[in-house]
């Protein structure tokens, strides 16, 4: 079922998400919606406060642009309690991002290109890896939202003043977006 993927405002953006364990009430359902809900508003990564739910999960889908990149053929990962151990600052990038949650609004974001991730598979095998690259980006942007964050967080001030207007205009929910959305009002 495609879920309704909520708008800058609500409250559930802001929260700290929670670990849950396996027998998380409707959690293979959940998924299943979660990777439905990503496929209809054609993103590449979805956590749970998206959809209204404060619990530590993300989906994300780099098959999608594998045409592009390569290395990504395949990868379609759910992550269940993800957590950042270690950000390797040695090396940054700054690259434009853009959210489901924030619809109509893209800025460059600074982020380091690697990290060290632990988090659970969906048959709660626990992983802990470095990873780096377009992947270690898209696994920031979307744990930023288990943490209450979104990427515009992390622009510079002036930058913040710039895109004022813009998110003002999602809180009274004037937007427009191809998908099922809950907004703040």
């Amino acid at each position: 079922m495609v879920l309704p993927i909520y708008i800058y405002g609500q409250p559930v953006l802001r929260k700290e998400a929670q670990d849950i364990t396996a027998d998380y009430e409707g959690l293979k359902e959940l998924i299943a919606n979660m990777w439905e809900t990503l496929a209809e508003s054609e993103g590449i990564g979805l956590a749970a406060p998206q959809i209204g739910r404060a619990i530590r999960l993300v989906v994300i889908d780099l098959d999608l642009i594998s045409d592009d990149f390569p290395e990504y053929k395949g990868l379609r990962n759910v992550y269940i309690n993800p957590h950042i151990l270690e950000y390797d600052d040695t090396e940054t990038s700054s690259s434009e991002e853009g959210c489901l949650s924030l619809p109509g609004i893209r800025e460059k974001v600074t982020r380091p290109t690697r990290i060290r991730v632990k988090w659970m598979d969906e048959e709660f095998k626990e992983h802990d890896e470095w990873v780096d690259g377009y992947l270690a980006r898209v696994m920031q942007h979307e744990f930023d939202h288990l943490d209450g964050h979104v990427f515009t967080d992390r622009i510079s001030p002036l930058r913040k003043q710039l895109v004022k207007s813009k998110l003002a205009s999602l809180l009274k929910g004037r937007y427009r977006c191809g998908y099922r959305t809950k907004p703040a009002r």
